[in-house]
């Protein structure tokens, strides 16, 4: 069996990433195996995909907003794609990637990532509803596997009225998905329009970026 690992991470993400950062990633690799034999996290199959579909997945999202330094990812679950977005953001200046999760036991696995690989992280432990602006405003907000677009705009409404940019993972269903989010995207009952723009998936021929901004 042919084994995926940081060589074939770096070659599909198509840049030299520093030692140090595949450092950190590969101590999130290490801890999510480890929490995950005591807690269910992720399945060991997935582990087997760290390099190949979640780490790919996840930090292909940062070619898209080079220069953002304010990161906030919501539902961070096992760390995707927000810690992994702090693995490449650690050794810049003024850079700050917020985690919201609101399963406590995620909130946990998510600090002690944070803190052995020395990322530039803070974890809010509570539900997305009650996080709303945060200690915006940020550059970029993500989420990955959370919700539809029609529930998803909505939990974000609150970061991306302050001026960042959506960027969201989607899967082959995404056209359904524009469908459904059409009212939402027209301004809804707030009024505020946004333009969604679907952008290709490095990771997944199936899968899609999409980056939400508040129409000019």
């Amino acid at each position: 069996m042919t084994t995926y690992g940081s060589e074939e991470f770096q070659r599909d993400l198509g840049i030299s990433v520093p030692r140090e950062t595949i450092a950190r990633l590969e101590t999130h690799e290490r801890l999510l195996t480890e929490w995950s034999e005591r807690m269910n996290l992720v399945g060991p199959r997935e582990i087997e995909l760290f390099w190949s579909r979640h780490a790919l997945d996840s930090a292909q999202v940062i070619q898209f907003a080079p220069e953002a330094k304010r990161w906030i990812d919501l539902g961070s679950g096992a760390g995707f794609p927000g810690l992994i977005v702090a693995a490449f953001l650690a050794d810049r200046l003024d850079t700050a990637v917020h985690l919201v999760e609101s399963t406590g036991k995620k909130a946990a696995f998510l600090r002690a990532v944070a803190g052995e690989a020395g990322l530039p992280v803070k974890v809010f432990n509570q539900r997305i509803e009650d996080f709303g602006a945060g200690e915006g405003p940020y550059d970029v907000v993500t989420a990955r596997a959370l919700a539809p677009l029609n529930r998803l705009i909505p939990y974000a409404k609150p970061i991306l009225d302050r001026g960042a940019q959506g960027l969201f993972h989607k899967g082959a269903d995404l056209d359904a998905e524009l469908a459904a989010a059409k009212h939402v995207l027209n301004g809804g009952a707030s009024g505020i329009r946004y333009r969604a723009d679907v952008l290709e998936s490095l990771s997944d021929p199936r899968g899609r970026i999409v980056r939400i901004t508040k129409a000019a």
